[in-house]
């Protein structure tokens, strides 16, 4: 089973809880976890909370700190996982492995824009290559080209 990596959310309280504090951060960048392993912990308005890990993985990043105040559906852990329940997390780059094999040649590195799964079904449906695509603006969670970024896109080019 290949491994691949995902950005892992703040999850989402219901309805009338939209921002969630994190209180601590228990793991580092590196780091191997286990599927529900306590990962953070984090509060809302109404309780605290430890935040497990949704798979076995290697944590790559943390995007929070300690007194952040972070939206549900932001990403607060990257993480390599090989849990096939959660590709609908994937970071999809079509450029990902060559900008980690090598880095960019010359002073300015071009922009790596990561594509959730949905966005490049509608890009391939509207019959465009969505690796050659770099003048759409990136507005989903974590500064992932969604759906809603490549519909505009299309309406734009009309």
């Amino acid at each position: 089973m290949s491994n691949f990596i995902i950005d892992v959310p703040m999850p989402s309280m219901g309805a009338t809880v939209s921002e969630l504090t994190v209180i601590n951060i228990v793991v580092a960048p590196g780091a191997k976890v286990a599927k529900g392993q306590k990962l953070a912990e984090l509060e809302s308005d109404k309780s605290a909370f430890d935040f497990e890990s949704p798979a076995d993985g290697t944590i790559l990043d943390v995007k929070g700190s300690k007194g952040d105040v972070k939206k549900s559906g932001e990403t607060l852990f990257r993480m390599e996982t090989s849990d096939q329940s959660l590709q609908h997390l994937a970071i999809v780059t079509a450029k990902h492995d060559a900008a980690v094999a090598a880095p960019a040649a010359g002073p300015v590195a071009a922009k790596v824009q990561v594509w959730t799964p949905r966005a490049i079904k509608m890009a391939q449906e509207a019959e465009l290559d969505h690796t050659r695509i770099s003048d759409i603006e990136a507005t989903g969670p974590g500064g992932r080209v969604s759906g809603d970024d490549v519909t505009k896109y299309l309406a734009d080019r009309k």
